[in-house]
């Protein structure tokens, strides 16, 4: 039987600040409570969404406009929705992702040009569909760059663009917990990741009452 109370949850935040780690850890604990919990990422989550990663987080930080990449990253949420996040939901099952549209309306919206208004009018007219919790991984983001920079992912863009990009980022996704207190929690991420994961289930185990 689905269940009616299937939760989908985001995490957000700059380059480096262990996102991956906590989404699948938020996910093992979810399974560990008895909940079935589907972990997926952005870009990405469905096969045509990772095709579409490749173009977006490889090669030279100017290889796209703001604008081209507002819609690419559209594109690839919209596959990830249809094939991964909404068939999960209505199954019953809970959803963990390491991104969603909050990082489009920061990295694109906010950072590369003052184009909040089209993500959000795109966002409204492709994808219509907000995470019921986003948690916020915060923290100092000349740290965050050099462990972004140390993983040699070959997947490094965006860390590609310096410094300021990602103390751009960090206000950027500051502000967005600020407009959306109901939904979008910051977690000190300037910690253990023990202390991060923690705090992480403290703020879920609130949301589920």
């Amino acid at each position: 039987m689905p269940r009616s109370n299937a939760l989908f949850i985001s995490l957000e935040g700059i380059d480096g600040s262990g996102k991956s780690t906590q989404a699948r850890r938020l996910a093992d604990w979810l399974t560990a409570q008895g909940r079935d919990a589907v972990l997926t990422r952005e870009p990405g989550g469905a096969p045509g969404a990772e095709e579409i990663r490749h173009l977006l987080v490889q090669g030279d930080p100017e290889r796209w406009s703001p604008e081209t990449e507002i819609l690419l990253f559209t594109a690839a949420r919209r596959d990830h929705l249809e094939r991964t996040i909404r068939p999960a939901l209505e199954a019953g099952r809970d959803v963990v992702t390491d991104r969603f549209a909050d990082s489009t309306r920061v990295y694109q919206g906010a950072t590369r040009g003052d184009l909040r208004a089209l993500v959000d009018t795109i966002h409204s007219a492709a994808i219509a569909t907000e995470p019921d919790l986003t948690l916020i991984l915060d923290m100092d983001p000349e740290i965050a760059l050099t462990r972004g920079l140390a993983r040699n992912s070959g997947e490094d863009r965006f860390e590609d663009f310096g410094l300021p990009f990602q103390q751009k980022l960090r206000a950027g996704f500051q502000a967005l917990a600020a407009e959306q207190p109901h939904r979008c929690h910051l977690i000190d991420a300037d910690t253990t990741p023990d202390a991060i994961t923690q705090a992480i289930i403290a703020r879920v185990t609130r949301h589920l009452r």
